[in-house]
């Protein structure tokens, strides 16, 4: 593929597209500004990376701005990478509970320890985290249960939880009970 050679019409006047490896050298500090943004660590930055320049070949010929593609391309797998690692502890978190207030599986000792070490972290909740994560995980309640309970409207249970979530496992890390990949 020659990428220095295409043309490219912009309000009607022919362009010459710079090819890709010279947008790259040129963009290269911001698209490390951008990894550096969202603290994308290092050994996760190259696939992104990798990502957005793949995605910005594909479509290299319908592209008006490739600086401007790349960034936003670039800026867009940042998010989707932290939304898919929240989501991966927010999963680790629900699961921990979940095993928590089943029925007994473990000796009964360890299940009072980490009994004990669930309500330390609670405890260090706001209190409308506390309440609501009891009624949702141990007591079972449903959205609109949980709703009428808290005096929330149903549709705000479920970004109320995600952030009791998200406080509930900051606790944890800071705890240490997390295990980093």
């Amino acid at each position: 593929m020659g990428f220095g050679t295409e043309t490219m019409a912009v309000s009607g006047l022919p362009m010459a597209r710079e090819p890709l490896e010279e947008l790259l050298q040129r963009v290269r500090p911001r698209l490390k500004q951008v990894l550096a943004r969202y603290r994308i660590p290092a050994h996760d930055a190259e696939d992104l990376m990798q990502e957005a320049l793949i995605s910005t070949i594909q479509k290299w010929e319908q592209i008006n701005d490739p600086e401007a593609w790349l960034l936003i391309t670039l800026r867009n797998r940042c998010v989707v990478y932290w939304r898919k690692r929240r989501s991966s502890l927010y999963s680790t978190v629900d699961a921990a509970i979940l095993e928590l207030i089943s029925e007994p599986q473990a000796a009964p000792q360890e299940k009072a320890e980490l009994r004990w070490d669930l309500n330390l972290l609670l405890q260090a909740l706001p209190p409308r985290c506390q309440k609501l994560l009891r009624l949702r995980y141990a007591l079972g309640y449903d959205s609109d249960e949980v709703a009428a309970e808290m005096g929330y409207h149903p549709s705000s249970v479920r970004k109320v939880t995600r952030r009791c979530m998200s406080a509930l496992t900051n606790q944890m890390a800071r705890g240490g009970y997390l295990k980093k990949d």
